[in-house]
This record gives structure tokens, sequence and C-alpha cells, in this order.
């Protein structure tokens, strides 16, 4: 093609391979089977994958909110980038649940035309950061905590979900490396980014237990026996690879599961990601000469300890706020177009 016309140049897309990342879109799922598992509730199974869209897709506006906002353009870019990955997540896991759902929504009405009680993300996701600090201590969280997750729910009975989560898993390692190392860089720089880090810890913390309590959902879809598989989740994604230093998280947290993702059952009982999470975690405030907190007095003084959590539609009132904002033109302008 001719490049003497740029306006030209920029409406053509018969070039592609010229563009750094293209112009065009790939089906990340073309080609993997998307029937329903033998014997697998489809209540259940829509209840899942909309549990874990939601948590991508919240997480995924609170950090877009940082735009323009964070110290560094490099660190703007970095944000956004993490958050095109989760938004990416949210909107393979919404369209799995609506297919599965069979009733006439798609990944748009659930993102746009679902109320805060119908959200099953977890609270983790809802909060607002206080400074930079808090920002990186809550990625770090829920980084840490969703590449345990997405490394088992690759083995998954479902191919839809083995898939999303073979492809997160890529995504989501670089995420928890970016915070951990801004949390190394703060904790154990100047007297006043110490200070700043420990009390983003602090902050974070009460909200960590709920990451690790299983609904009842989970619960049925994480025991069930499948064909040529086990009746529990794979073996741990960080056998072996505490090494003392974030060093040793950025050569790889899977190195107990090299020899490749093991038939299973659907879903993943998040209980069992607790030791592999409390291994990472404590590697890095160690690394970061920050100390780990208890979480009882501060949950209760800040409102998050509530009976039951957000995967029981039990949200903080921050949530509101969010879908106010993330649903405003869909809802003002149904059916609208662009």
């Amino acid at each position: 093609m001719s490049f003497d016309d740029a306006y030209e140049a920029l409406t053509d897309h018969d070039d592609d391979a010229r563009w750094a990342y293209g112009t065009g879109f790939t089906d990340p799922l073309a080609g993997v089977e998307s029937a329903v598992p033998p014997g697998v509730d489809r209540g259940d199974l829509t209840a899942y994958c909309l549990a874990l869209g939601d948590d991508a897709l919240i997480m995924s506006h609170r950090l877009q909110q940082w735009v323009t906002r964070a110290p560094e353009l490099e660190d703007e870019l970095a944000l956004a980038n993490i958050a095109l990955d989760l938004l990416g997540q949210a909107r393979l896991l919404l369209s799995r649940a609506a297919e599965v759902e069979d009733a006439g929504r798609d990944e748009d009405a659930l993102a746009y035309l679902r109320d805060a009680a119908e959200f099953r993300n977890v609270r983790l996701v809802e909060r607002a950061d206080a400074d930079f600090a808090h920002l990186v201590a809550r990625l770090l969280v829920f980084a840490t905590w969703r590449l345990a997750l997405l490394d088992r729910l690759s083995a998954s009975a479902d191919p839809v979900l083995a898939a999303i989560g073979a492809k997160g898993v890529k995504e989501v390692t670089y995420h928890r490396d970016y915070a951990a190392r801004w949390v190394v860089r703060l904790g154990d720089g100047t007297e006043v980014s110490h200070a700043r880090m420990q009390a983003a810890i602090d902050a974070v913390t009460p909200l960590i237990d709920e990451l690790f309590r299983p609904d009842q959902t989970e619960l049925r879809l994480s025991v069930r026996p499948v064909a040529g598989g086990a009746a529990g989740p794979a073996a741990g994604p960080f056998a072996g690879s505490v090494e003392g230093s974030v060093a040793g998280l950025a050569a790889g947290p899977f190195a107990g599961s090299a020899a490749g993702p093991v038939a299973g059952p659907v879903a993943v009982d998040p209980s069992t990601l607790r030791a592999e999470f409390d291994a990472v975690w404590s590697q890095v405030l160690e690394a970061a000469t920050l100390r780990a907190s208890g979480a009882g007095a501060t949950e209760a003084a800040d409102g998050a300890a509530l009976a039951g959590g957000g995967r029981d539609g039990l949200h903080t009132a921050e949530l509101t706020g969010i879908l106010a904002e993330l649903q405003g033109v869909a809802r003002s302008l149904p059916g609208g177009v662009w």
C-alpha cells in the first residue's frame, strides 16, 4: 500500500502486520469445546463464572481509576495494561456465564444491568486506595491469590475455564511480580515510604481471609468427581518456589506443576490456596522489612466484618459508587451502540 496519505494508511486494514499489536482481535477460546461437562449443574457453573468474572471486572475498574494518578508514566502504562488484562478475563468469564445460563443475556447485560446485590465479587476488589502504597498492597494480595487460583483452574474439567485459567496465569504472573517489586521498593525505602507501606499492609490484611472462604457453589464444583479426573483440586502451584527473596518470584511460581495440568474438578476450593498464598505473602513482607498484621480489631473497626461475604452478595457501600460510574452510560442509553 502507499503511505502518501497518512489518513488512508490509518484506515487500511490489509497490512495488519505493520502495527505493533495488530488491528484485529483473535478469539482466545477459538476451538475450545464449550459444552457443559456431563453431570455439572448449569446454575452452579453460571454462578462460579460470574463470581470470577466479577472479581476481575471490579478490580479492573478500580485500577483504571489510577490512570493519570500514578507516580510515573511507566506505571501509568503498567496499571492500564493490568486493568486491560483483567477486563479481558472478565469478558471471557461473563461470556461463559451467559452461555451456560442460556437465558438471553450476554456479557454486556451481566456487566451493566445487574444491581450491586447481584454481584458476587470478593470485597477486596471494591476498596478505594488511599495512596499508591495501598494500591500495590491490594494488587499484591489479589494477584497472588488469583494466580494460585488460575493455575489450578487450568486443570478444570470445564474446557472453557481451563483455557481461561491457562491464559490468565501468564498475565497475572506479571501483575503479582509488578506489585511485589513495588511493595519491596517502598517497604525497604525511606522512613516515610516504609511507614506508608506498613499502613497499607495493615489496611488490606482484614480483607484477606474472605478470599479463602468457599461458598456452597465452590464446594460443590470443587469436589465433583469427573471421568478421568480426581475428586479434589490439583497440587499447589507454588510448591518449592519460595526462595526467601522476591527474586525467587520472578523465576516463576509454578515449580511444582512443571509436568502440566492434571484433569480435576470444575472449580477450585479457595481454602486449598491459603498455604501457597501465605508463603508468597510472607516472602515479600520479609524482603520489604514489613510486619504481618492481625485482622480482627481493624476489620471490626472499618466495617469490613460482615456476616457472609461478597460471594453472598454482601458488599461494602463502595460497590454502589463503582457501579454507578461503570453502568451509567449503558443504563441511560439502553441498546445504544457506537
